[in-house]
């Protein structure tokens, strides 16, 4: 009996649209699948026509690599692949292994050929395969809500044959499209807003604004658990926390009640771009919704942008707060997200917030401030951690 040689079958799809690019966001794919599998034991990976094989022959653990496979930014889908030789034979001979033992009502075959000179076409590849399964199996063929779907793909050197595709995240590769800074709350919304860039294939550095020690440290221990979580898309993290409190303390003093959120912002916006810049961040990303709460608003959040010197990127900015919340249980972050803790939003925040401030308004409160030393104040304060996911590897020149 012939041994079945298993292989990890990946799938791309926005990727294949680049064109000219393609190479370069190829590169990048393979870079990451490398490193999301690194410590898993030894997989080989190739680039085939509009695929990448993770070879696995002796792999001790190809369940688990596919899995990894499918947390990749880049990956349509992934499969356990069995590689045959491109002979009717040989497919239905690992078809026959595949669907032995199991009971399935219906099924289809779905076969495509990756280069049109093999001699059969695949409407012809899924009749021979078809009426195979239908003499080794009590069962019958549904083209359309099939219990059982066996993959077929053909091509030049040899064959793959799958059952089980598993969606992966889509997107673009992380690393592909540049880095920006995220400004990371303890709250739901900004990891959300943080992993759809990763999953646009930014690399993401994570800025969080702290009141320590005018408030517990329990801000910055959210903060540290929700880049660990969001490590598992990009790898390696940078988080920079940002002593804000007495910088708070001195809007306070200066500043009246209503104008003190929209202030705040702006001061956290212009330390952020700083840290960005030093660190060859190209944007901003924060988790902010039309019309969530005071700063939210189309007025404030005017306010808040000109206070920017560099894109500010709001990707939850027509999300409402359930599909926020479902996006973030998905990602493993919302447990995380809704235990109790006191951030610098809590500190000093007025009971009626000014909700439509102008920009002559503006203007005149922050008069009242040195801005110039309370950036450079907080810029200058941030301590950097750094993490790194427990797979990864090294990255790849």
């Amino acid at each position: 009996m012939t041994r079945l040689r298993p292989a990890v079958l990946v799938h791309y799809h926005e990727l294949a649209l680049k064109r000219g690019n393609r190479p370069l966001f190829l590169r990048h794919l393979v870079r990451n699948l490398a490193r999301a599998t690194a410590d898993l034991g030894p997989v080989a990976l190739r680039q085939l026509s509009g695929r990448i094989l993770l070879d696995l022959d002796g792999h001790p653990a190809p369940e688990a690599v596919r899995d990894r496979v499918t947390r990749v930014c880049g990956v349509s889908s992934a499969a356990i692949a069995w590689r045959v030789p491109s002979t009717v034979e040989a497919m239905k001979a690992v078809i026959a292994r595949l669907i032995e033992g199991r009971s399935f009502a219906s099924f289809r075959i779905t076969a495509r050929r990756a280069f049109k000179t093999y001699p059969l076409t695949s409407v012809e590849l899924n009749r021979a395969l078809g009426a195979f399964v239908l003499e080794h199996a009590a069962t019958r063929v549904d083209l359309h809500r099939p219990e059982l779907t066996i993959h077929v793909e053909v091509l030049p050197a040899e064959t793959f044959v799958y059952l089980d595709k598993v969606p992966g995240p889509g997107g673009l590769p992380v690393g592909a499209s540049g880095t920006v800074a995220a400004l990371l709350s303890g709250g739901i919304d900004s990891p959300v807003a943080a992993w759809r860039l990763i999953k646009r294939g930014c690399r993401v550095l994570f800025v969080h604004f702290h009141s320590v020690p005018y408030l517990p440290a329990t801000s910055q221990a959210k903060a540290r658990a929700l880049v660990e979580r969001l490590t598992e898309w990009q790898y390696e993290s940078r988080l920079l926390l940002v002593p804000f409190g007495e910088i708070q303390r001195e809007v306070v003093l200066s500043v009246p009640p209503p104008a003190r959120v929209v202030v705040y912002r702006r001061l956290m916006i212009r330390i952020a771009e700083t840290l960005a810049r030093r660190a060859g961040a190209q944007a901003l990303v924060t988790g902010e919704s039309l019309g969530q709460v005071a700063s939210q608003t189309l007025a404030n959040l005017a306010r808040i942008d000109e206070a920017a010197g560099m894109p500010v990127f709001r990707p939850l900015i027509g999300t409402d707060k359930l599909e926020i919340t479902g996006e973030a249980k998905r990602l493993g972050t919302f447990e995380i997200s809704i235990e109790p803790d006191a951030d610098c939003c809590t500190l000093f925040v007025p009971a009626h917030p000014a909700t439509r401030m102008s920009a002559e308004e503006v203007a005149a409160v922050e008069a009242r401030l040195d801005v110039a030393r309370l950036v450079a104040q907080g810029a200058d304060g941030a301590v950097t951690e750094t993490f790194a996911f427990p797979g990864a590897g090294a990255p790849v020149a």
